[in-house]
Order: structure tokens, then sequence, then C-alpha cells
């Protein structure tokens, strides 16, 4: 450990490990496999980039990143570089020759650490070039890409068990910020990590304070968020990033808070490639910089001080909700995860998984993951309770969200919630069809209803107080 606390300082900067960072660097620096699970700021990196360091120094040979985030690799490598440390990255931006010249100097031995994309890592003609060469240690990040049950599934990924197999005698570290119970059991099987330690940091960013507001004219809401929370002084604004659903939306929200004074870019898969570069490297170099998103931005990005990440739209899940919000302050300094949510996200939402082309397994999965986020948007509790809850870690009310700095007027609705019940029994065994929360409302509150084929009405006898309809009101039923 004392070869491990001098490249921290001499290379990195840092005089100290944090959390399990030393015990994790010991383990994989002599040989051993094992799954980590930090959240985003926590120190992954070092993780994996001190034990390749340490183990090509003891002549083991280079260490192989494995990475999913053309960005997060080209910023990775950059910083490496200026640090002296020989670094290089394969992967679609390079040239041929470009990349040629990676290999060659792979083979001569001349690199410390090599980033590679999954897809280039798994083509025979890579592996081949592995085999002529030294290895020391391989990196799988971002590790929860190989669960099909996950928010960010990479077929790619499910082959990396090839690794084991290829190579027993290499150890592997596969490092990831979020991954519930499912996927960390899908993590340990797929890359046949059976043997391997397993490392679970505190999901914990005590720094952020989360915020969900219901929906109503959200992108006047943003902007009443960013005038309020985060304008400073001199009229400018902190940097954030603004997560939209769909592409159109990305680029019409940038577009209508750059009219209101916010220096607002666009950022999704579709664009420009050029532009889309040009944007991100504003981003990154420039202070005060918002950036509109699809979830196509944000998970390579490596910039310390995110002051905010919004939500316009729900995400899929409760894990894509906790890895967008871990981009706002890496720097451990204050910042906030807001997010304006409607029921109409979770009718766009429940859709897109219907429609999708997924089994009926992946279909009630997905659907449950759903539910969880939506119980976190919906709780009269402590949100980090809720999000620390869902990756099995318990916790004490945080009092830094809005639920805890303003507490929401609850009442007890069991005697409701019974009579709402009954009535969604009672009409469905009167008719034997399946009404919608509508005409439930509607029986519930007596009101007229049109008698079927009559073109007469009739009227409902109330079977509960209008308390109890507005409680139906507030409640989530399907179309059936």
């Amino acid at each position: 450990m004392s070869r491990a606390l001098a490249i921290l300082k001499e290379v990195f900067g840092y005089h100290a490990f944090r959390g399990r960072q030393a015990e994790i660097i010991d383990h994989v620096a002599d040989g051993g496999d094992c799954l980590v699970l930090m959240p985003t700021g926590g120190g992954k990196s070092l993780c994996y980039q001190i034990p390749a360091l340490l183990r090509q120094q003891a002549g083991h040979g280079v260490g192989i990143v494995v990475s999913p985030l053309i960005a997060l690799m080209q910023d990775q490598v950059a910083a490496l570089t200026e640090a002296g440390v020989r670094a290089a990255v394969l992967n679609s931006t390079l040239s041929s020759s470009e990349a040629s010249a990676v290999e060659r100097d792979l083979l001569a031995g001349r690199l410390e650490i090599l980033y590679v994309a999954p897809e280039r890592l798994m083509t025979p003609r890579f592996l081949d070039l592995l085999e002529r060469t030294q290895v020391g240690l391989f990196a799988i990040d971002e590790a929860h890409c190989v669960s099909q049950w996950g928010h960010d599934f990479r077929p790619e990924y499910i082959q990396l068990s090839v690794l084991h197999e290829r190579f027993p005698r290499v150890p592997r570290i596969a490092l990831t910020a979020t991954a519930d119970a499912l996927t960390r059991n899908e993590i340990v099987e797929r890359l046949a990590l059976d043997d391997a330690r397993v490392f679970i940091s505190s999901f914990d960013r005590p720094n952020i304070r989360y915020r969900i507001v219901e929906k109503d004219n959200a992108r006047q809401q943003l902007l009443a968020f960013i005038q309020a929370e985060h304008m400073n002084g001199d009229g400018g604004h902190d940097s954030g990033i603004v997560y939209c659903l769909s592409r159109k939306k990305v680029e019409d929200t940038a577009a209508w808070l750059a009219g209101h004074g916010i220096k607002a870019l666009a950022y999704h898969a579709g664009m420009d490639a050029q532009v889309r570069q040009q944007n991100q490297a504003r981003f990154r170099e420039e202070e005060g910089i918002v950036m509109v998103a699809t979830i196509a931005f944000g998970m390579g990005i490596d910039t310390p001080d995110v002051r905010f990440v919004a939500h316009l739209d729900l995400p899929k899940s409760m894990e894509g909700y906790y890895q967008e919000t871990g981009r706002a302050g890496r720097d451990g300094l204050p910042a906030n995860a807001w997010m304006a949510y409607g029921l109409g996200d979770v009718v766009q939402q429940k859709r897109m998984i219907d429609e999708s082309e997924a089994d009926d397994a992946h279909k009630r999965v997905s659907s449950a993951k759903l539910d969880a986020l939506l119980g976190l948007c919906e709780t009269p509790g402590c949100r980090r309770v809720r999000i620390l809850a869902y990756f099995e870690e318990a916790a004490q009310p945080c009092g830094n969200c809005d639920t805890c700095l303003e507490p929401p007027a609850t009442w007890d609705g069991t005697r409701e919630a019974q009579m709402a019940l009954s009535c969604v029994y009672r009409t469905a065994q009167a008719s034997r069809v399946h009404f919608g929360a509508t005409h439930l409302i509607d029986v519930l509150r007596g009101k007229p209803l049109k008698r079927s084929g009559s073109g007469g009405t009739t009227r409902c006898r109330p079977s509960a107080s209008a308390r109890t309809a507005r409680a139906l009101n507030g409640m989530q039923f399907s179309a059936s």
C-alpha cells in the first residue's frame, strides 16, 4: 500500500484514499477478482487505474479497461497522459492509421493502460492481439450494462465472460455506480465472478438535495427553479444538465431556455456528430453551460462542478434516475436533483413498455422498476430513504430533500381506499365489464350515468363521500 499511496500522490494528486478504495486496490493488485459498487463521484476509476499501474510496474503487463463510453474514455486518457501515464484508447473515433499505431504500442509493451470499447475488444482479431501481449488486469467499467434487466443494456457485455475463459490468470474488476440485487446477481453470473469479492459502498450522496414537483408547465417551472437557485451574482448561472425523453423536446427546450437568457445547448444521438462533440467540449470547458439532453449524454461526463440535474420527463427506473442525478455535485459541494413529474409521464412510460418487443418477463421487470420510481415520486416520506431502500441500504430521514424540508399534508385513507376498492369490485360484478377510473369516480360521487343503449340516464346511489372520490381520483388505475 505504500507504493499505491505514492502513485495516488504523485500521479493523481490526492493524499489519502476514501472509503474502501485502499482495500479494493490491495485486493486487485494482489491478483484478486472483485465487483465494486460505488456511487458516482466516489472514486471508482482509481480502483482500477492504480492496480493497473502497480501490476504493470511489477511486470504483469498492461491494464485493459473496457468501457462503452467514448467521452469518458477520451477524458480519462487525456487526464492520465497529462499526469505522465502511458495511456491510450481504441474505439470508433480513431482512424485506421491511429488504431494501428495504438496496437503497435500495445504489442511493444509501451502502454500502461489501454481503454477499449466492448465492440472492439470482442473481435477475434483484438482477442488474438491480446494473446500476443502481457495483460496485467481487466477492468469492466459500467458493469450494469451486462444486465438485460438494467436501464442501459449493451449486448456486447454478455460476451465478456470470454475474458475469464481465455485469460484465467488475469484479475478482473467489474465496477458500476448503480445496481439493484437482481442486476448484481446477473453481473456475477454473466461475467463468471462467482468467486470474486463484492465491495459495496454507501449509495448515499448527502450533498444532493432531491426535489420532485407536480408538473404544471414544466419548462416555466424549470426556468423558475434555475432563476431562484442557480443564478450567480454577475448575471450568469451554474452548470447543469436537463434530461428530456425525446430528441425534439431536447431541441425545443434548449432553444426556449436560450431565448430566456440561459446559456443552453442541445445534445442527442441524432445530431450532427461534429455539433454534438462541440457542444460536449463547451460543456466540459466553459462555465455556466446548461446541457439539455437525452440519456445519450452524461454517463461518460467527468465534470465535477455540475450544480444541478433536472428531469422534464420521468426516467424508466430508479437506477436510471440515480445514475443521471449522480452527475450533479461530483465535487462534493451542494447540488440539486430536480424533477417535474405528472401522471402523463406514467402513461407514456407504460405505453413504451407495452409496445416494446421485449418478452413478458422483461416487461414485468420493467413495470416493477417503473413502479418503484413512482413510489419515490409519490412518497410523503424522505426521498433519500426511499432511494437507498431500493438499493437495500437503510437510512434515516435526511433533512435535505423536499419532503423533509416541507413535509406534505397526510391523512389516514384506509377507509376511503376500502370503499374505492369495494366500488371497483361491485361495478365489475354487476356488469361483468371493467371500467376505468373516471367511471368509478362518477359512481362514487353519484353522478347521472347514461344507460347503455337506451339513451336515458340513471343516477348511481353514492357509495362513498366526495372525499373518497377525490382519493380515487388521485389513485392510479390501468385502462382495464
